[in-house]
């Protein structure tokens, strides 16, 4: 039987108020210069790694109102590649808030820098958990979802976490 736990308020022992998804909404966006390209002239996987976790981590702190560390990333895939001299727009949001872990969901799109023509290159989930001052996990609020679309990531963000608990308990073994 699953408990439900409601997260308290550390120093208050209050319940924590949920928030909706648009309060964690983030967009992030980035001309690619040479620097950030390899010989065939996209950006580097790695770079695009770096943005998707400094998305993901505004996303989760802007819910939380906490510091927040990476705890997993889960599979990604490069779909499409994103060119010299075209945008790399992020978009993140929290999918679903657990006790001290939040899942954000990072869409990545090329963006023609003259027409405004977009194309999805990447999706990935990561998982952060709030942390106080010394290090320690912190409750963080409940997530409100309101449209049918933030409903059902937030219904696969939570198969996604048993999966992601299963797989884990299966390595520990």
């Amino acid at each position: 039987m699953k408990r439900s736990i409601v997260p308290k308020n550390n120093r208050t022992g209050a319940p924590l108020r949920g928030r909706p998804v648009s309060a964690s909404r983030t967009e992030m966006m980035e001309l690619v210069l040479p620097q950030d390209a390899n010989l065939l002239g996209n950006i580097l996987g790695g770079r695009v790694m770096h943005l998707i976790n400094i998305a993901g981590a505004i996303a989760a702190h802007r819910h939380c109102h906490l510091q927040v560390v990476t705890a997993s990333v889960d599979h990604l895939d490069f779909l499409n590649p994103v060119r010299l001299g075209e945008l790399i727009v992020l978009e993140a949001q929290v999918n679903r808030a657990f006790h001290t872990s939040i899942e954000v969901g990072v869409e990545v799109f090329s963006e023609d820098f003259v027409s405004g023509k977009r194309k999805h290159t990447t999706t990935a989930f990561l998982t952060y958990v709030a942390i106080d001052e010394d290090g320690n996990p912190r409750p963080v609020p409940p997530v409100i979802p309101k449209t049918h679309e933030e409903r059902r990531r937030y219904r696969e963000a939570g198969e996604r976490r048993e999966a992601r608990l299963e797989a884990h308990a299966k390595n520990r073994k």
